[in-house]
């Protein structure tokens, strides 16, 4: 396959799946898997685009940024609050990915890991969605630390790939009694400083290839998925809080069932 043609059909899975509750991860690696690609020609590029990703948070949300940035200026109590519950949310899976990074490299290399992730993810997702007593819309700067802290530690659970970071980070809020909005709300803005490591964390380790230009994959097809990554991650992020604020997860949940249980069979017979 035509490599700029991979690099669209990358970008795309990443703009669509980052922010949905099905595992962009995991939808990479099956893609791997799908596509016949060489996992480790294309690992810098499945990493930079996510850079897409988290653009399009920012450009979707930039007045609450600008007016955290200024209220953090002022030193405003909300704003304070705002930057506190993110550094809360960030910090567990910050240590623990440092921690167990290891063992994460190691459990990307198994697409049979992500087929029953997905699955379990889904489940869980209907049991929570079934369960969960979310409370009245409000912001992030207005919830308690022990709920910051919560996203945080549920975060930590989508080290496993398929899991999902914004589906753990999501269920875990709405666990906690978080309102569905809020909740993904503060999936999008968590996201920015845990890519931003992950990121960072995978260009140190590949510092040398970087440095050298030997990336696996050209600056051209980097381009590419990153833009496309960007434009199709900013539609997803507007339509899907409108969705979810109305509908609820479960089509994501059942979705994650599906999707799983047919590439166990399609892994299993092949």
């Amino acid at each position: 396959m035509d490599t700029i043609v991979t690099a669209i059909l990358l970008g795309i899975v990443e703009g669509l799946t980052e922010f949905l509750p099905v595992s962009s991860t995991g939808h990479l690696i099956l893609a791997t898997e799908l596509f016949g690609y060489d996992p480790h020609q294309w690992a810098m590029f499945n990493v930079v685009i996510q850079l897409g990703a988290i653009l399009a948070v920012v450009v979707q949300y930039w007045r609450t940024f600008w007016a955290v940035g200024m209220g953090l200026l002022r030193l405003e109590p909300i704003s304070l609050r705002f930057l506190r519950n993110l550094l809360a949310a960030f910090i567990p899976s910050a240590i623990l990915g440092l921690l167990l990074k290891d063992q994460i490299d190691m459990m990307l290399g198994s697409p049979m890991i992500v087929c029953w992730a997905l699955v379990i993810g889904g489940v869980a997702i209907l049991v929570i969605e079934k369960h969960a007593k979310t409370g009245e819309l409000t912001g992030i700067g207005q919830l308690p630390l022990r709920q910051a802290l919560g996203v945080g530690l549920a975060q930590c659970i989508s080290m496993i790939p398929g899991v999902s970071r914004s589906g753990a980070t999501i269920m875990g809020a709405l666990a906690m009694g978080i309102e569905r909005r809020t909740a993904a709300e503060f999936s999008f803005f968590l996201a920015i400083p845990t890519m931003l490591g992950a990121t960072t964390l995978e260009l140190i380790d590949n510092r040398e290839a970087v440095m050298a230009g030997t990336l696996g994959v050209g600056w051209s097809e980097i381009a590419v998925g990153f833009v496309v990554s960007f434009v199709v991650a900013l539609a997803v992020i507007r339509l899907f809080v409108a969705y979810v604020s109305r509908s609820g997860f479960k089509p994501f949940a059942w979705y994650r069932i599906v999707a799983g249980a047919a590439a166990i069979i399609w892994l299993s017979l092949r």
